[in-house]
């Protein structure tokens, strides 16, 4: 059964980092939606999210700052005034990886992993905590809306996943704006 805790609790950072440390899957708040988190170093945690959400797609992953950005894939002087200009604005930014420190079956093509920092304090806060990244995808099976009402998401994964930080509900989103790096150059994927 899915443990419900509300975002303010005290211990709510050594909860999440005790389940993500042990294979665990939860959901969280960030600036756009609610997103399923595992430790994206994780194969069993990723093939169980994977299998959760009915597809076995690239996933997205939440870094703290800039500077661990950057430490993931040495970006041009232009590049990375572009990334530090858009990067507080709901954005995930697909890169080719040349970090070993994810697991390779969150990658895309050539490598690639899409990057998000988001906005809320929560998200960047946890990973900055757990030291190590966490995956980032909507919280909805393939094909399907995302979610952002905690009491259908409990009623929807609640037997599948382990924690769920309750930041109630959460407005309506179409999801981060999308920018992959391709020839050196910034394309929109999503907008």
């Amino acid at each position: 059964m899915i443990k419900n805790i509300p975002l303010d609790h005290r211990d709510i950072l050594s909860i999440c980092k005790i389940c993500l440390d042990r294979g665990g899957i939860i959901i969280y708040p960030t600036d756009t939606l609610y997103g399923f988190g595992v430790d994206a170093r994780n194969e069993s945690a990723i093939k169980r999210l994977n299998h959760i959400k009915g597809r076995k797609s690239p996933l997205s992953i939440v870094i703290n700052d800039f500077e661990q950005l950057v430490s993931f894939k040495n970006l041009s002087k232009d590049n990375k005034n572009f990334v530090r200009n858009n990067i507080s604005n709901k954005t995930t930014f697909i890169l080719p990886n040349n970090n070993p420190f994810v697991h390779k079956s969150i990658m895309g093509d050539n490598h690639s992993i899409g990057f998000r920092i988001p906005k809320n304090k929560f998200s960047p806060n946890l990973v900055s905590h757990i030291g190590y990244p966490i995956t980032s995808s909507s919280v909805n099976r393939h094909g399907k809306r995302p979610m952002n009402n905690p009491k259908k998401i409990i009623d929807e994964f609640g037997d599948e996943v382990d924690i769920i930080i309750n930041a109630g509900v959460l407005p309506n989103s179409g999801g981060s704006k999308i920018y992959l790096l391709k020839n050196n150059k910034f394309d929109i994927v999503r907008n």
